[in-house]
């Protein structure tokens, strides 16, 4: 190699490129392969380099050169002066960012180098302007390490955690067959703890079977309560507890089983969720609402509300499984789980949680099928479980209705009382292949026409109504599905006010704190029911929650009640003193 064509040591001088004349017109991308020597270094992305040639050797260096220079010269001189790493002026079918690589040390025919700028934003274990790694720390981020524009204005994630999320979506939708091996790593990562504790301290709940709760663990310090958890993850010790059994009571009489994770396993099953949560919801349809990311319940009760509305769907399967997440078999959604994630630590992680039995009266009973409602996890598990039936149902069922399914409730809306049967038939196929079947009595075929039939779902009740504006305007028959509070809803609000309100807050002297007491649940249920056709229920609520209180005060001064005292507490009284009204808050979802 010649000495004008090596690399400048240090304390030279570099030499000033030679200004050659710009000649409009598309710049050829070279073959790397072209050039004859080795190639080491970085990547022309990180680093910008310009290769002029000397002046005295753009003579000899023409004829006998190779690599860059000499390929660029098969090409023609004329079309090859501005440099092979320069940009184009034409952007038109030519990549901005040159494929030619720079290292160190320079190629005969490049001479000597001046370095433009230096990326200072490169991906960890990316090749930096010398050859070697850039920051190889020992923290596995994995993709969620420092990625983006280098330009110094570009954006900054201000979030790792979402980062992580949002590339292990984007990784997944692009590749549907993909399966992941490298979760684990993700999931004891202290950032990911951190958020999942976060979240683990937002909901709240009580204590597991280890009778530890959120407030001794604050005490204990967080700090070292989230390095314990992720040491033993890493060393392979973490073992799962068994879930605490408590009943709630359910709208019919009966007592709905829930399973409580002790605070330490909710955390890690939260990690877990916050990893594998993005790379299913690339898969999962939109016929799902349940449990999923900015979709909920209001997403689902608009969607039957707009396709009601039609002239052609006045038939409903209103389905219900049977003791859905009691009845999910074990091996089969491990081996849903497995089509998308192959990395066996994780795997082995549901497996334990999965396994982990149930303390109830003091014995711990082994679970051999089911997933307790009540752990962070179990959400997603259920839709991953029941995403066959939303597959199924989409590919082959489609033209029989439309299905809307949230969890384990789920309506199919069709067009013709055939096609609702049929839909039914084929529900209950796809749900044998799954070992479960619908609720025999929760299960039925509804006819919507002219208002005649109506079905509950998510706390409402759905039916058609004539619209008096379009009967009185233009003499026609026409019906809208609209929805309100079911019957069950308006039972269980009142309920609600009924205990807080009740015979046990009479030693209360201010009415007030019983206003303070009412206002969350008055608020809630409202905010949940407020995007429907809720109005004359609102109305009967107001009515029910002013004669509580009403009720209450007359009690409250009992013989020394004075004549004409009880009439001024009237709604306006009780307004007065900041009790939040539901009259008047009903509004379309896209206001609300």
């Amino acid at each position: 190699m010649s000495q004008a064509g090596r690399a400048p040591r240090a304390g030279w001088r570099a030499q000033e490129p030679l200004r050659r004349e710009q000649v409009r017109g598309p710049q050829h991308e070279v073959n790397p392969a072209a050039s004859s020597e080795k190639q080491c270094g970085s990547r022309a992305a990180h680093v910008t380099a310009k290769a002029r040639s000397n002046a005295s050797h753009t003579g000899d260096s023409a004829r006998g050169s190779t690599g860059v220079w000499g390929a660029a010269r098969e090409q023609g001189l004329v079309r090859n002066r501005r440099g092979p790493t320069a940009r184009p002026w034409s952007r038109q079918g030519v990549p901005n960012k040159p494929s030619v690589k720079s290292g160190v040390v320079q190629r005969e025919s490049e001479g000597t180098v001046v370095l433009e700028m230096v990326a200072t934003n490169n991906a960890i274990g990316g090749k930096g302007p010398c050859g070697s790694r850039v920051d190889r720390g020992s923290k596995r981020e994995g993709m969620a390490g420092k990625t983006g524009s280098n330009h110094p204005r570009g954006p900054v994630p201000a979030d790792k955690v979402r980062q992580l999320r949002r590339q292990l979506y984007v990784a997944a939708k692009r590749s549907p067959g993909r399966r992941f091996h490298a979760l684990f790593d993700r999931v004891h990562r202290s950032d990911v703890l951190w958020e999942a504790w976060k979240r683990v301290r937002r909901n709240k709940g009580s204590a597991g079977v280890d009778k530890q709760t959120l407030a001794e663990i604050e005490s204990y310090g967080v700090d070292r309560f989230v390095e314990e958890i992720a040491t033993e993850l890493r060393a392979g010790e973490y073992r799962p507890r068994a879930v605490l059994r408590r009943y709630i009571p359910k709208a019919d009489g009966k007592r709905r089983p829930l399973g409580i994770p002790t605070v330490r396993d909710r955390v890690v099953q939260m990690a877990a969720t916050l990893v594998l949560e993005p790379i299913f919801e690339a898969d999962f349809l939109p016929c799902s609402y349940g449990f999923r990311p900015k979709r909920g319940a209001t997403g689902a009760l608009e969607t039957i509300r707009k396709l009601g509305a039609s002239k052609g769907t006045n038939h409903v399967l209103d389905a219900d499984i049977r003791d859905y997440f009691g009845s999910i078999d074990h091996e089969k959604l491990l081996k849903l789980v497995s089509r998308r994630v192959s990395d066996r630590r994780v795997l082995k992680l549901l497996r334990q949680w999965l396994g982990a039995g149930v303390m109830e009266d003091g014995r711990e009973v082994a679970l051999l099928s089911g997933t307790p409602q009540g752990g962070v996890i179990s959400p997603l598990l259920s839709n991953i479980y029941l995403h066959v039936l939303d597959t199924v149902w989409t590919k082959q069922c489609s033209h029989l209705g439309t299905l809307v399914r949230y969890a384990d409730d789920f309506v199919v809306l069709c067009g013709t009382a055939k096609s609702c049967e049929e839909a039914e038939s084929r529900v209950r196929k796809i749900l044998n292949r799954l070992e479960l079947e619908l609720h025999p009595e929760k299960t039925r075929r509804v006819d919507l026409s002219w208002g005649h039939g109506g079905f509950d779902f998510l706390g409402c009740h759905l039916r058609k109504r004539l619209s008096g504006p379009i009967w009185e305007k233009q003499g026609r028959r026409v019906y809208f599905l609209q929805r309100w509070p079911s019957q069950r809803s308006m039972t269980r609000v009142r309920q609600r006010v009924k205990e807080k309100t009740g015979r046990n807050r009479y030693g209360v002297k201010d009415v007030r704190d019983i206003i303070g007491d009412l206002n969350p649940v008055l608020r809630g249920w409202g905010n949940y029911f407020r995007t429907g056709n809720a109005a004359h229920k609102f109305k009967q609520v107001d009515t029910y929650v002013w004669r509580r209180l009403h009720r209450f005060m007359v009690k409250r001064k009992g013989r020394n009640l004075r004549a004409g005292e009880a009439p001024q507490w009237d709604r306006a009284f009780f307004h007065a003193m900041r009790l939040h009204g539901l009259r008047g808050t009903v509004a379309y979802p896209e206001v609300a």
